[in-house]
């Protein structure tokens, strides 16, 4: 009968194991302690099986968050409570515990164990494989435990205590490698961004030097003529404090002083429009606000901010769009695409000042902003045109090309919920074609 009784609790516990393998075998994290709470309740009979991990209490005691907890008929809603005065405690001393009967009389200020009605209890630590206690994995019934029960219950968590403190240790790992990621991802946005911004100023200082060069001229012609009218101004006094003058002679020097006049007000329009073109540009690209821009005189502006790097490049750029398309878009970004796109036309598609033409179409068509930006230059290698918009991919390395421009252009299409396509082939040129919402909502990075 004996040997009867050994081989009869052998088989259980076979089946049991077997039922609890195959049942939590594909589950992971926190469906995998849902399922063990529940199937070794039926396993061994008990009303409560509990598996939580060691926490610090604000006290600054340890205590238990519970992972998932069974309670009879269900799961229970998981729970902290403090280790002293529990039979826990003396688990998470990594000892096993055992209670066949009488665990309220033996643990008299733990107020679960009234809660729960207890009479008996069996626990196990959870123990990683540097021997640190993770957790616990208890069973607990409303009444006593027997000898066969105690060596079924011991052998089953014996078992499943390495595989509860696997799973928490490969969450642990999961958490630490994710909090990882965050923070290189972090960094390499802040880095990406602050590369970014290095980008849009070292343009900008570009543009400034080019526009500062340019202004110079108009400056420069209107100065010449305004010394030209105090000498006329002079020579018409002194031909007025004269006992005789001639009319031909006023209105030879009047009419000087009209051209003198018309040279500085025409010079100046022009230094103005140069300025005014550029500080709107650098207002913009620091900004992120959508407004509706009047499109074909705001891609001409943009052009005109960037005449001096575009002459000095002998291109010559034609806008062809109607008057009338109003899209609402981000100034700032737009301005930082179209940017982006002429000086690389200046750079690659024309370089050393051989010259050419750039288009610049838009239309709208089913609620989208179509465009095309064109040029007819060298035209991409098919390695080239793959990688163009790789962040610091730049075929001007050691010559000022920081690998950014194409790569800012696409980002920022993104942001704007459109896209961007090149069609190029070696000695053919390029065409951009840039597709966003005709009215974007907002321009944001992404997270």
């Amino acid at each position: 009968m004996e040997l009867f009784d050994a081989n009869d609790a052998r088989t259980l516990a076979e089946a049991a194991l077997r039922s609890i393998t195959d049942s939590t075998a594909r589950a992971r994290g926190e469906e995998f302690f849902r399922v063990l709470v529940r199937d070794l309740a039926a396993a061994l009979d008990v009303t409560y099986v509990i598996v939580g991990r060691v926490i610090r209490m604000p006290d600054g005691q340890e205590g238990i968050r519970t992972l998932a907890v069974w309670g009879g008929a269900d799961f229970l809603l998981n729970m902290e409570y403090s280790l002293e005065h529990t039979p826990c405690q003396d688990v998470t001393c990594q000892t096993m515990c055992f209670h066949g009967s009488g665990i309220q009389s033996d643990y008299p200020l733990d107020t679960l164990l009234v809660d729960m009605k207890a009479e008996s209890y069996v626990g196990m630590p959870l123990v990683d494989t540097e021997g640190k206690t993770l957790g616990i994995l208890s069973a607990i019934d409303t009444k006593p435990i027997d000898e066969n029960k105690r060596l079924l219950a011991l052998s089953l968590l014996s078992i499943f205590t390495a595989r509860a403190a696997a799973e928490l240790q490969h969450q642990d790992r999961e958490h630490l490698l994710e909090e990882k990621v965050v923070r290189r991802t972090e960094a390499l946005r802040a880095a990406q961004a602050s590369l970014v911004e290095q980008e849009k100023l070292a343009a900008l200082g570009s543009l400034v030097a080019g526009v500062a060069h340019e202004v110079n001229t108009p400056v420069g012609v209107a100065l010449t003529a305004a010394s030209a009218m105090s000498s006329y101004t002079a020579q018409l006094v002194q031909a007025l404090e004269a006992p005789k003058v001639s009319r031909s002679d006023l209105v030879n020097l009047a009419s000087r002083l009209n051209d003198a006049a018309a040279l500085i007000e025409q010079n100046l329009h022009r230094a103005a429009a140069l300025i005014g073109n550029f500080k709107q540009l650098a207002v913009d690209q620091g900004t992120e606000h959508v407004s509706t821009l009047a499109l074909k005189d705001y891609v001409q502006g943009v052009v005109s901010a960037h005449s001096p790097e575009l002459r000095k490049a002998g291109i010559k750029v034609e806008v062809e769009m109607d008057h009338l398309l109003r899209p609402r878009l981000p100034p700032g970004k737009f301005s930082q695409v179209l940017s982006n796109l002429l000086m690389n036309a200046a750079r690659h598609a024309y370089p050393d000042g051989k010259g050419g033409t750039v288009i610049v179409r838009a239309g709208e068509a089913d609620g989208w902003l179509e465009m095309e930006f064109i040029d007819h230059g060298l035209g991409l290698a098919p390695g080239v045109r793959e990688r163009i918009y790789e962040p610091f991919f730049t075929t001007k390395r050691g010559q000022g090309g920081s690998g950014l421009g194409m790569h800012i252009v696409y980002t920022i299409m993104q942001q704007m919920g459109g896209a961007v396509e090149v069609h190029s082939e070696p000695g053919q040129g390029c065409r951009f074609h840039l597709r966003m919402p005709f009215e974007v909502k907002s321009c944001l990075p992404p997270a």
